[in-house]
């Protein structure tokens, strides 16, 4: 089916298999992309041999064929590819491997955790030339200091992936965030892209495409239930709203500041990257 014409958000796939990417084709007819992680080239990895234990080299280059058979099928679309980053990772260590990995395929956007380390190198990467997705968003000041570290990229070199699920998951209404940002990067006209991602139900991928959103991703089997709705596209009035969920206020955070003046401490990015580390490292030998 074509893309629906009401439809200006664009739609990645949240996988690490290129069988889902290869299904979610023949589903959907068009993908704009499709994100990537250590998790889930983990899981794509276990599926087909769940005692897997690799080198770290033999890894590098497990998730480098993964991420050139997806980008072989979806050509004209955006791929992102994760770096590997605990809380001691460095920044140069993260711009090494984002420099390596953006050979693998050219339409790659590096992942990078948002964290001191990883603004640094996104300031360094984007730089050169090199597109980014910074990920583990979970507040304004972290996406005005995403905004700020990257100044000077061209519009689509930059995504930003505030996680709506895991702040759900702590009763925190995380479609706010996503309207949230988008107030305040429209204000200013940035240059970043919003990504929603930690997309968990058809309502929070219909809330995200109402509250703003430039793209969404999200697993192969909301792709599914969105196909069985007929391809629904919310009006601009839809709402998220549950009982159990608090809001999430603005935080009338300014853009004109340097990206190290901002507090970009949050204990679900800590958590986050510290689960993709774990998954990691669970697959080397």
């Amino acid at each position: 089916m074509p893309r629906p014409t009401t439809l200006t958000t664009r739609i990645f796939l949240d996988s690490g298999s290129p069988d889902d990417t290869r299904s979610t084709l023949d589903l959907l007819g068009f993908l704009d992309g499709q994100t990537t992680n250590p998790s889930l080239v983990a899981k794509a990895l276990r599926a087909d041999n769940p005692d897997i234990a690799l080198k770290q080299q033999e890894l590098m280059d497990a998730y480098k064929g993964i991420v050139q058979n997806i980008s072989q099928m979806i050509p004209h679309g955006s791929v992102s590819i994760e770096v590997y980053g605990d809380k001691d990772t460095v920044a140069e260590t993260m711009i090494t491997q984002g420099r390596e990995m953006n050979t693998w395929i050219p339409n790659a956007h590096i992942k990078l955790p948002t964290t001191k380390a990883g603004l640094e190198a996104a300031n360094v990467l984007t730089g050169e030339g090199v597109r980014v997705n910074m990920t583990l968003i979970f507040s304004q000041a972290q996406a005005a200091a995403v905004h700020a570290a990257t100044f000077g990229a061209k519009k689509g070199d930059v995504f930003l992936s505030p996680f709506v699920g895991r702040l759900d998951d702590r009763g925190e209404n995380g479609i706010d965030l996503i309207s949230r940002i988008s107030d305040m990067y429209k204000k200013e006209e940035s240059h970043v892209e919003i990504l929603t991602a930690s997309v968990r139900n058809i309502d929070h991928f219909l809330a995200s495409i109402a509250a703003g959103t430039d793209i969404i991703t999200c697993p192969k089997k909301i792709l599914d239930e969105w196909a069985a709705s007929n391809f629904i596209t919310p009006e601009a009035t839809y709402s998220y709203t549950r009982d159990d969920l608090s809001s999430i206020p603005d935080a009338s955070v300014s853009l004109t500041q340097s990206w190290q003046e901002y507090n970009i401490q949050h204990d679900l990015t800590d958590a986050g990257l510290q689960k993709f580390a774990d998954d990691w490292n669970a697959l080397i030998a």
